[in-house]
C-alpha cells in the first residue's frame, strides 16, 4: 500500500531515484549534514518528521545518508521506505554505552550481533531468530577501521528501547529484570548497549538486505561504578569515517 499520490513513501518522504543503493543510518538529524560532508555533489532530498536524506556520491557510486530517530521502530520505517525506493545497503552509524570494561570512551564497537531487549523486532520475528549483521559489511567495517587506526571492538550489542531504564534501572518497576539480564548480558561478554541494531538486523533479514552497524562508545556506566578511567566522548567523526571507508571497499 502506497500512502501518497506521486509515488513518495509515507513517512520519508522520498520516491524511486532519491536515494542510492548505499545508505548511512544515523539516528539524530543533524548529523545528517556532517556525514553528506563525505559526498560528492551532496543534495538534501528530504526532510520530514525525524527522517532527513542527502543523496550524493562516493567513488561515483550514489549513495545516502538518512536519519531515522531514536529506537528500532522508527529505524525499521525508514528501512522499509528505503528499501521500496532502491535501497540494498545499509551501514548504521551512531552512540552506544561500553559494558565490558576494556570498551572505552572513544572506541569503536563493530556489531556482529544484536540482544533483542527491544519491542521493534518481535513483531517481526519469532524470539528465537537471532539478529545479526551481514558477515560482508562486518568485515569492510573491520578493515575500514584497521585502515584508519581505530580502536575497535567486534561483537554483540545489547538494545533496548528505554535509555532511562538502563542509566536508571533501580528507579525502575521492573529494576528486578532490568538489573538482573543487564548482569547476564555481561557475563555474556556483551560489548555494549544501543538502541536500533536488532530492529535492523530484523527487518534485513525479511527484507532480504544487508546491513551492518559501527558505534562510538560515549563512555563506559561499568567502569564508572569501578571509579576507573571513564574518558567521554561525543564526537562520532571516528564512526563516520568508519562508515564511509567501507562503502568505498564495498563497492570495490
Amino acid at each position: 500500500m502506497n500512502y501518497s499520490e506521486d509515488g513518495r513513501q509515507y513517512h520519508i518522504g522520498l520516491k524511486e531515484g532519491d536515494v542510492g543503493k548505499y545508505v548511512i543510518l544515523p539516528g539524530d538529524p543533524k548529523r545528517c549534514q556532517k556525514i553528506a560532508q563525505y559526498f560528492e555533489n551532496a543534495q538534501l532530498v528530504g526532510d520530514n518528521r525525524e527522517f532527513v536524506t542527502y543523496t550524493g556520491y562516493l567513488n561515483g557510486e550514489k549513495v545516502s545518508v538518512t536519519s531515522t530517530g531514536i529506537g528500532g521502530a522508527s529505524a525499521a520505517i525508514a528501512m522499509e521506505e528505503l528499501v521500496k525506493i532502491g535501497a540494498e545497503v545499509f551501514i548504521r552509524v551512531g552512540t552506544c554505552g561500553g559494558m565490558q570494561l576494556d570498551v572505552k570512551g572513544g572506541d569503536l564497537v563493530i556489531a556482529t550481533g544484536a540482544i533483542r531487549m527491544e519491542g521493534t523486532s518481535k513483531e517481526y520475528a519469532p524470539i528465537e531468530f537471532p539478529a545479526v549483521a551481514d558477515l560482508e559489511i562486518v568485515n569492510a567495517l573491520v578493515q575500514a577501521a584497521n585502515n584508519l587506526n581505530c580502536t575497535y571492538h567486534t561483537g554483540v550489542v545489547q538494545c533496548k528501547d528505554s535509555f532511562y531504564g538502563q542509566h536508571s534501572p533501580e528507579t525502575k518497576p521492573v529494576s528486578y529484570e532490568l538489573e538482573n539480564k543487564w548482569e547476564a548480558w555481561k557475563r555474556l561478554g556483551c560489548l555494549a548497549s544501543e538502541m536500533e541494531s536488532a530492529a535492523l538486523f530484523i527487518v534485513a533479514s525479511y527484507l532480504k538486505v544487508k546491513v551492518g552497524s559501527v558505534f562510538l562508545t560515549v563512555a563506559n556506566q561499568e567502569r564508572d561504578k569501578l571509579n576507573l578511567e571513564n574518558p567521554v566522548v561525543h564526537d562520532t567523526e571516528k564512526a563516520i569515517k568508519t562508515a564511509i571507508e567501507a562503502i568505498k571497499i564495498l563497492k570495490e
